[in-house]
C-alpha cells in the first residue's frame, strides 16, 4: 500500500494518478484545504495532519510525505500558518509511521533549503542557508527524517526539489504570468529585475523521480537533489509564455532595483542531479522545455 499525505494536492495528485497506474492500493491523507483533487480507484480520508493521526494499516506500507503550504512568499508574513503545514504536520507523519509500521518515508523538501549558494550546480553536501521560513521550515522537516531514521531505523528518503511545472499546476511564475496576461495582454508586470534564474522541472519527470529514488536499505537515510541540468531567467520565462499566447506585451518590473522578487526569493538556483543520475533517473526535457510544456497545458485547461 501507498499513502500520500497531500495526495489532493498538485505532486500528490500526480503521484496519485501514476500510482494506480502502476496498479498498487493508494490511500490518500488530506484536509482539502488548497487541493481538492479526487481520482477514482485511490481511497480518501479527509484529515487534518496538524494533529495527531492514528490508523490501522497493514504493516509494511510506504508514506510519501507532500504536505506543505508552497508559497515561498506567504511564509515571510504567515509564520505560524507555515510551521503549522510545514513543520507540525512533518512530525506528526513521522510518528505515524513509525507507529503504524511504514517501511519507509519519501520527504518532499526544496532547493530552498540552500538558500543563496556561491556553487553551481549545487550539491547536496552544500551547508544549508536558507533565506526563507519555507526553506527553514524544510530543514526542520529533512532533521525529523535524519533523527527517525537514525534513532528508530525508519528509513527516509529526502528529495530536494526544483521548481515544478506542468500539469494542473496552481501556483509560481508560470501560472502568474499566464493569468497576468489574461487580464490584461499590453502589460505583464515582473517581480524583480527579470534577471532571477532558476531550474525548472516538469511534473512528470518529478513522479519518475520520485518513483525511482524512493527505495532505500532498512534503516537508511538519503537526500537527493531533483531538478533540471539548466536554468532559465524570469525574462525567458516571460517571453515563451507570450509565445504561446501569441502576446507581445510591455513589460513593467516591480522590486526592479533590489533584485529579487520578494522578501525571501532566491535569485539564482540549479541543482547538482548527479546523485539522481547515479541512479538512473535524469530529466527528459529542459528547463525551456518543461516551462513551454506547462504553458501548453495552462492554455489546455483553460487558465
Amino acid at each position: 500500500m501507498h499513502v500520500v499525505a497531500g495526495g489532493a494536492g498538485y505532486i500528490g495528485g500526480h503521484l496519485t494518478d501514476r500510482l494506480l497506474e502502476m496498479g498498487e492500493d493508494v490511500l490518500v491523507l488530506d484536509d482539502m484545504s488548497s487541493g481538492n483533487y479526487f481520482r477514482e480507484g485511490a481511497k480518501y480520508l479527509k484529515v487534518d495532519l496538524r494533529f495527531p493521526i492514528s490508523l490501522e494499516l497493514p504493516r509494511g506500507f510506504v508514506l510519501y510525505n507532500l504536505v506543505a503550504n508552497p508559497d515561498v512568499r506567504t511564509s515571510m508574513y504567515q509564520v505560524e500558518e507555515h510551521f503549522e503545514r510545514d513543520v507540525k504536520t512533518a512530525l506528526n507523519l513521522m510518528e505515524f509511521a513509525l507507529k503504524s509500521g511504514a517501511s519507509r518515508v519519501v520527504f518532499t523538501s526544496s532547493s530552498t533549503v540552500y538558500g543563496e549558494t556561491d556553487k553551481f550546480p549545487t550539491p547536496e553536501d552544500h551547508p544549508l542557508k536558507p533565506v526563507s521560513n519555507y526553506g527553514l521550515f524544510k530543514v526542520v522537516g529533512e532533521q525529523l527524517c535524519e533523527f527517525y531514521s537514525r534513532n528508530y531505523s525508519l528509513p527516509c528518503v529526502v528529495l530536494r526539489l526544483a521548481n515544478i511545472t506542468g500539469g494542473r499546476t496552481s501556483h509560481g511564475v508560470v501560472v502568474d504570468f499566464v493569468r497576468k496576461l489574461r487580464r490584461n495582454p499590453a502589460t505583464l508586470e515582473i517581480l524583480g529585475d527579470g534577471r532571477q534564474r532558476k531550474s525548472y522541472l516538469y511534473v512528470q519527470d518529478l513522479i519518475e523521480a520520485i518513483l525511482k529514488l524512493s527505495s532505500s536499505e532498512s534503516g537508511s537515510f538519503e537526500v537527493f537533489n531533483v531538478g533540471n541540468e539548466d536554468w532559465v531567467t524570469v525574462e525567458e520565462i516571460a517571453r515563451i509564455v507570450e509565445a504561446e499566447m501569441n502576446l507581445s506585451p510591455r513589460h513593467v518590473y516591480l522590486n526592479r532595483f533590489e533584485g529579487r522578487g520578494w522578501p525571501g526569493d532566491v535569485r539564482l538556483m540549479l541543482l547538482s542531479v548527479e546523485r539522481a543520475k547515479s541512479r538512473g533517473w535524469k530529466p527528459t526535457m529542459s528547463s525551456a522545455g518543461a516551462v513551454k510544456k506547462a504553458v501548453r497545458d495552462l492554455l489546455d485547461l483553460g487558465i
